[in-house]
């Protein structure tokens, strides 16, 4: 909306007979013009980022509620790659840099808040983008982190931090050696504490 539209609905709604506020002086908003006042603290946020080391222009950017976004231009254009999954909200991404179509992606916002993103899980694409298949680990709630081993793509360990608002199992790290089929947990302290990072 414009600022002349924006006083025009505004003088219409104060400006009617008989309210006080028919003595509006328009002018008093003459040189006022439209800006920038955001993002604010409940949207906007990046919560991963991960590219190809062979190609610099290929990234791969998850958000907070926004899904993940894929540049092959180095961030000049981008596109929506999971907007048809139930994974709205990002918190790991990991290029197997080796053969770099293969992406692990963990879902559940990292940023634990009030509005944070709740995960369903992790996602892998052999291609680039174009297909996903769900992997497993629902129960997380949020993927802190994912690394892929640099030598097997089938093998990869997930940081899990678990419900944001209630005790939960399913926290910890987790490994897989057959491609994400399975998973064993390899740490675990209590239901209360999950894993926020790996290396």
């Amino acid at each position: 909306m414009t600022t002349r539209t924006f006083l025009g609905v505004l003088l219409c709604l104060i400006g009617r007979p008989g309210s006080a506020a028919a003595q509006f002086d328009s002018t008093l908003f003459r040189g006022m013009t439209a800006r920038s006042i955001g993002p604010t603290g409940m949207s906007g946020r990046v919560a991963a980022i991960d590219g190809v080391h062979a190609d610099p222009n290929i990234i791969y950017v998850g958000a907070a509620t926004g899904g993940l976004w894929k540049s092959t231009s180095g961030g000049m254009a981008w596109t929506p790659l999971m907007d048809h999954l139930p994974a709205s909200s990002i918190g790991a991404i990991a290029i197997y840099q080796a053969a770099p179509d293969i992406v692990w992606v963990g879902t559940g916002e990292r940023n634990r808040r009030n509005s944070a993103g709740v995960g369903t899980g992790v996602y892998k694409t052999m291609d680039g983008g174009k297909t996903w298949k769900l992997l497993g680990l629902e129960n997380t709630g949020a993927v802190e982190a994912i690394a892929v081993h640099p030598t097997d793509p089938n093998t990869a360990w997930v940081a899990a931090l678990g419900n944001t608002w209630k005790e939960s199992e399913d926290r910890g790290v987790y490994k897989t050696i057959d491609g994400g089929k399975t998973w064993r947990k390899i740490l675990y302290v209590n239901n209360q504490t999950g894993a926020g990072d790996l290396l």
